[in-house]
């Protein structure tokens, strides 16, 4: 392996360093397998942590790792402070987290606080009788009038939200499997027990945790029906939306039984992170912010006589993920989402995860360059999900393998993520250097003759993985791009131009969306000569310098990020 790259010390959490973090996704299961039973594991991850310094990422969110049943695969957990053999053991963890700090990485763990698995003792005891201490850690209901669900809730994974249990004569609820019952935060001993869930990790080290659909995790007290969504079409939309989640998720009583203790363990632990999933529309999605912190040092100053509320730090702004890839239209999506973002509150953008379709996929290899230009120039903490860097691509999953709940449970819908959970691709010799060739990945590995890997990305220059790693060395080389202010110019017909500014440093970035060539005017040209090219999408323009009296010329779907 190569020698790492010096970075600072990782265990100086110094606050707010999480702002010029890049945050890399790995889906352990498909990573790397170390032990050559086809599915990736803890050993596999720590075997590749050059790969991730040498790409320039210095933040790891590891997807779940924990003892479970697998009916979610690992989002259903039996038991929180624990490693599942799959993945290997606790040393195996141990060592994981002393290589990645080794190398001035960061690592974020994968928390599931709305649900835990039907196998966690928790809910084991919780089933066993109506008089069960921890009865109440779960939620249980009599049948409705109708002697069916008590409400019309819907479950994320098809179907109601709502599992008769024979035993006790309750339904129990589930906003997602049957498997994956819901746990009661408005209970005080939940709470307790699954901060102290956390605080294990923490004491163990973890740079913070990425919050699992923490805004499902209250419900309505009064459990009272959602209303039925009228552009509802049971031809092409799923199941659960039939109906508009008013009372089954993003309560307002989230934030203080929830979020605001989550907060304030990962503060007394020492400027831990808390990442948010949380698929809502911006309005609603800048709240989980809370108040920031220079609305919480007025109240300490005696500004304001409420408490202030004090949220995750960065709520995933999956905005990008469902954008039209137009330069108006992104334009304005980042102009809202910046007007909408409570004061020094710092966003955030994301372009793909395990969940959803690989941007590649999506929107086409060329716009993906650009794409990845955006999403590591914009203002913000960037999430990359691994594979991306290479521009992997969905891969066709055959119907005799398909994992995936959600698609066995919603078949022909579109709701399966299988696609995108397909293993990494090292090498393009059999088995991918992801496992051994005599061996089946659980999931395919796709055609190795279409689809790149890291070996033959790092063989060409144009690449994506080399386009990643010289947007990443630029962000580190450049505070304006780590951590400067965001102006948008204009729109030029199809280009889009944004400056980032700070400490008298400026960077220009245009971004032509369109089919055809196009021109820019940039603004304030001046001087005797013009900027520079610091990075294209196109290779060979790097380094290239610009006549101060003409319009910046591009390519059809080039990105270009200049020195001023």
């Amino acid at each position: 392996m190569s020698a790492p790259v010096e970075r600072a010390d990782a265990f100086r959490r110094e606050p707010r360093w999480w702002r010029d973090a890049v945050v890399y996704q790995i889906y352990p299961r498909s990573y790397r397998d170390a032990s050559g039973d086809g599915v990736g594991d803890l050993a596999g991850i720590a075997s590749r942590l050059d790969h991730l310094v040498e790409t320039g990422v210095d933040t790891l969110w590891v997807s779940p790792f924990y003892p479970s049943p697998m009916a979610d695969f690992g989002y259903d957990v039996a038991d929180y402070t624990g490693v599942d053999p799959l993945f290997g053991t606790m040393a195996d963890f141990d060592a994981l987290l002393e290589a990645t700090h080794a190398r001035g990485l960061k690592l974020i763990l994968d928390f599931v606080p709305n649900h835990s698995s039907d196998r966690h003792p928790w809910f084991v005891e919780s089933a066993a009788s109506r008089t069960s201490g921890k009865r109440d850690w779960y939620l249980w209901r009599d049948a409705g009038a109708d002697g069916g669900p008590p409400t019309n809730w819907q479950s994320q994974a098809g179907g109601s939200a709502w599992e008769w249990h024979e035993v006790t004569g309750q339904y129990y609820l589930h906003t997602f499997l049957a498997a994956q019952p819901d746990l009661n935060w408005r209970n005080p001993a939940v709470r307790e027990a699954m901060l102290g869930e956390m605080r294990f990790w923490f004491d163990k080290g973890v740079d913070g945790f990425r919050l699992d659909v923490v805004y499902h995790c209250i419900k309505d007290a009064e459990f009272r029906d959602d209303p039925p969504n009228p552009d509802h079409d049971p031809k092409t939309d799923p199941p659960f939306a039939s109906v508009l989640p008013t009372f089954s998720t993003d309560r307002p009583e989230i934030m203080p039984l929830v979020v605001e203790p989550m907060r304030a363990l990962a503060d007394a632990c020492g400027n831990r992170l808390l990442i948010g999933e949380i698929y809502l529309p911006l309005e609603r999605l800048v709240d989980y912010y809370g108040d920031t912190g220079e609305a919480r040092a007025r109240v300490a100053d005696g500004e304001r006589p409420s408490a202030a509320r004090a949220g995750v730090q960065l709520p995933f702004n999956f905005s990008l993920v469902f954008a039209d890839w137009t330069a108006d239209a992104l334009a304005a999506l980042v102009r809202r989402y910046e007007s909408l973002l409570p004061p020094d509150a710092w966003p955030n953008w994301v372009l793909g995860n395990h969940d959803q379709s690989r941007v590649v996929s999506r929107i086409g290899p060329e716009r993906a360059r650009l794409a990845a230009m955006l999403l590591l120039t914009l203002r913000g903490t960037p999430t990359i999900y691994q594979g991306d860097e290479i521009g992997m691509r969905d891969v066709e999953i055959p119907p005799d393998r398909v994992r995936d709940p959600w698609e066995l449970n919603m078949p022909g819908l579109g709701e399966g993520r299988d696609p995108e959970r397909t293993p990494m691709r090292w090498t393009d010799e059999p088995g991918a250097g992801f496992c051994p060739a005599d061996v089946e990945p659980w999931l395919p590995l796709g055609d190795g003759g279409e689809l790149p890997d890291v070996a033959g990305q790092l063989r060409a220059r144009d690449s994506m993985l080399e386009l990643h790693r010289r947007l990443l060395a630029l962000r580190r080389a450049h505070p304006a791009l780590a951590l400067g202010d965001y102006t948008c110019i204009e729109t030029c017909g199809e280009v889009l131009l944004f400056a980032r500014e700070h400490g008298g440093e400026r960077c220009t970035v245009a971004l032509n969306l369109g089919e055809e060539p196009a021109e820019a005017v940039l603004p304030e040209p001046g001087g005797e000569t013009g900027p520079t090219v610091l990075v294209s999408t196109r290779p060979g323009r790097d380094g290239e310098r610009l006549s101060s009296s003409m319009p910046l010329a591009l390519d059809a779907l080039e990105g270009v990020v200049l020195d001023r």
